[in-house]
């Protein structure tokens, strides 16, 4: 076995997003394209010489070649140990989980989270630091910099890591541990929920549940954890082997695509709950009886319930969401008398709060809740905490939720989607929209007066850094919400979000479809930004 160092050349469009570098496979299958990013990324760190790094992906299509790629890349540039999952499968909280519970330099997640896997779909990568959270902006940025000038690489010349048998073997100098991708991330969740209270729940003959897994990467941690630790029927986890092109399906935790659970929990005989989780197991959907829970809704009762919880029994510090998150949670902190975060969209920005313990619980309104047990977002974590309140509680996901609303009042709240818009029309769109947002306070438009209008910005409490152009709110006198946003998660094109949200506090009202809520409000948000015109779609391609 011989290190190598091989000559290239920078390619151009490796600048890594709020969740890395994604592409379509063809793109990281060219020659010294994924190897080019692996190299920039060790490239920008320090002192990593002889430490350990965590290693997993969500087993989509190119997985495992990229794990033996990295492995090799790891060794050559001096790493000490590497720890990877069983079969290349790490969920991205288990990752998380893993960097914080061995204390290892950090870890890279082979993920494009809830997009679509094949040969034909996507790809993606990125790097986790010690603390266990997604790479902060300098340090993504020093890994987009090295990118555009880097001129080599190291690989060890050696045979492929045998990725399915638990023990160790070594490249080179360093240690290749394949370790059971399930083991400790389980004991996690068994230390933060009564398991005891949960099993009764869930054995009792009385109440049934259904687990989607999508065919990503929780399937063997639901079937660990539901069925074997916690007692549940088997078949409660469906669809839960990992496959590459997740059967075909889009690994995505919402109402249009995963159909096949939404179809089951609003038919005949439905079950009394269900929740499915996304590519990489970071996100979450909660459903009830014929009932949707809206993540924001989510994000708010689990913080309102977390006394109910043993991990969270002695209280909150903080709650944190990201800006474009419905208003609800804030209405809990308030009365719970702890700090509401307002941060821009991306994980990255609750880790600096949950690290100097301001933050407590996370959520943003993409199916994504979390706690600061790891600094992911983690979607087996919030299905755990619904269990665990439903069997103290002992009401069903509908009741809790009214009761909810019933006390803090309901937010009406949609998210418009509107995917692979042509880039040039979406930049149009928020360009002239941002243009018209100095003259827009004061305008009446329908019943709505707007209040403000802005781009958000935020400046971190902690380390003071700043994020600029983060999404356009308008906001109107009776505290209703619209944003625009471009998404920077899909691959090609761009993907305009509208968000839409309004409160009410009269219980006698808040049992409306949300779109009927926000009818007037949608009507508004396309006069001010022309969307039907600019990206020339009649609707929205999902509605959440």
């Amino acid at each position: 076995m011989v290190i190598k160092t091989i000559q290239t050349q920078p390619f151009t469009d490796q600048k890594p997003g709020t969740s890395g570098l994604r592409k379509k496979v063809s793109v990281f299958q060219k020659p010294h394209y994924l190897e080019n990013f692996v190299q920039s990324i060790f490239d920008s760190l320090e002192g990593y010489q002889g430490q350990t790094l965590v290693l997993g992906g969500d087993g989509r299509y190119y997985n495992r070649q990229a794990i033996q790629i990295i492995l090799k890349m790891a060794a050559a540039n001096g790493f000490g140990r590497v720890l990877v999952g069983q079969g290349g499968i790490l969920s991205t909280p288990a990752t998380s989980a893993i960097i914080r519970k061995y204390d290892t330099f950090g870890g890279i997640i082979l993920s494009a989270s809830h997009n679509p896997g094949g040969p034909d779909r996507d790809f993606g990568i990125k790097y986790n630091i010690s603390n266990g959270g997604p790479a902060p902006e300098k340090v993504t940025e020093a890994i987009s910099n090295r990118s555009k000038e880097i001129n080599s690489y190291k690989i060890f010349e050696a045979p492929d890591v045998n990725l399915d048998t638990l023990g160790e073997i070594k490249i080179g100098d360093m240690l290749v541990e394949v370790i059971d991708s399930v083991a400790d991330y389980a004991e996690l969740m068994q230390s933060l929920f009564d398991f005891d209270r949960i099993r009764q729940l869930v054995t009792n003959g009385q109440f049934r549940m259904c687990v989607d897994s999508l065919h990503a990467v929780t399937g063997p941690y639901a079937h660990n954890i539901f069925e074997e630790r916690l007692g549940a029927p088997p078949g409660t986890v469906t669809n839960g082997k990992p496959l590459e092109d997740f059967g075909g399906g889009h690994p995505d935790p919402n109402l249009v695509y995963a159909h096949d659970l939404v179809e089951i929990l609003f038919g005949n005989n439905a079950p009394d709950f269900g929740a499915a989780s996304d590519g990489d197991g970071d996100r979450n959907m909660i459903l009830g009886r014929q009932f949707f829970v809206t993540p924001s809704d989510s994000l708010a009762i689990l913080a309102a319930n977390a006394k109910l919880v043993p991990g969270y029994s002695s209280g909150l510090a903080g709650i944190a969401r990201s800006m474009p998150t419905s208003q609800a949670p804030d209405r809990v902190a308030k009365q719970l008398g702890i700090e509401c975060y307002e941060t821009p969209t991306g994980w990255k920005f609750f880790g600096n709060l949950l690290d100097a313990d301001r933050a407590t619980l996370c959520g943003e309104e993409s199916f994504g809740t979390g706690s600061n047990h790891i600094r992911e977002k983690d979607g087996l974590w919030a299905v755990l905490f619904w269990l665990n309140i439903l069997a103290v509680r002992q009401q069903s996901v509908e009741q809790i939720v009214t009761e909810h609303w019933q006390t803090y009042g309901r937010n009406y709240y949609s998210r418009h989607d509107y995917e692979q818009v042509d880039s040039d029309r979406a930049n149009t769109l928020i360009t002239s929209v941002r243009a018209m947002l100095p003259t827009l306070k004061g305008k009446q438009y329908g019943s709505y007066q707007v209040e403000y209008a802005d781009d958000f910005s935020y400046t971190d409490p902690i380390d003071g850094s700043v994020s600029q152009k983060q999404g356009v709110r308008i906001g109107f006198t009776d505290g209703s919400r619209i944003v625009f946003r471009l998404s920077g998660t899909g691959t090609q094109g761009a993907t305009l979000r509208l968000y839409l949200e309004s409160y009410e506090s009269d219980p006698a009202k808040q049992n409306h479809d949300p779109q009927e809520a926000l009818a007037e409000l949608i009507t508004i948000a396309d006069e001010i930004a022309q969307i039907h015109k600019l990206t020339g779609m009649d609707k929205p391609t999902v509605i959440t």
